[in-house]
């Protein structure tokens, strides 16, 4: 069984940063895409970022590119959000999710396997 667990959220200011940590156990995730997604209050669960086995793949939502970015680190089974210019309308959960196979992919329904979420706060 692969179990996901995020870590990092907090309550910071508009146009500070924050890094979100995945780390992933079980059998190895290192040949599948990962991915983060939120779930901001009154709204469903939306797409944040995505990458492939080596970070040569990436895919973002438009309301987060050029300010956050997705990457991770096999040897440490662990995958990072680097969240840059914090704005309001990012305050969510944000969840980690692995799916099986190596396509990127947008839709959370690709993705079996998911974290239990962490929660950033943004005040404006």
């Amino acid at each position: 069984q692969v179990y996901v667990k995020e870590s990092g959220g907090g309550l910071v200011q508009a146009g500070e940063s924050l890094r979100l940590s995945c780390e992933a156990s079980g059998p190895t995730l290192a040949r599948n895409a990962m991915g983060w997604f939120r779930q901001a209050p009154g709204k469903a669960r939306a797409f944040v970022a995505a990458t492939n086995w080596d970070g040569t793949t990436t895919d973002y939502d438009d309301s987060v590119k050029g300010r956050f970015t997705i990457s991770r680190d096999n040897a440490k089974n662990t995958m990072y959000l680097q969240m840059n210019g914090l704005k309001h309308e990012d305050t969510a959960v944000y969840y980690c999710a692995a799916k099986i196979g190596m396509v990127v992919r947008t839709d959370e329904q690709e993705y079996e396997y998911w974290g239990q979420g962490t929660q950033v706060i943004v005040s404006s």
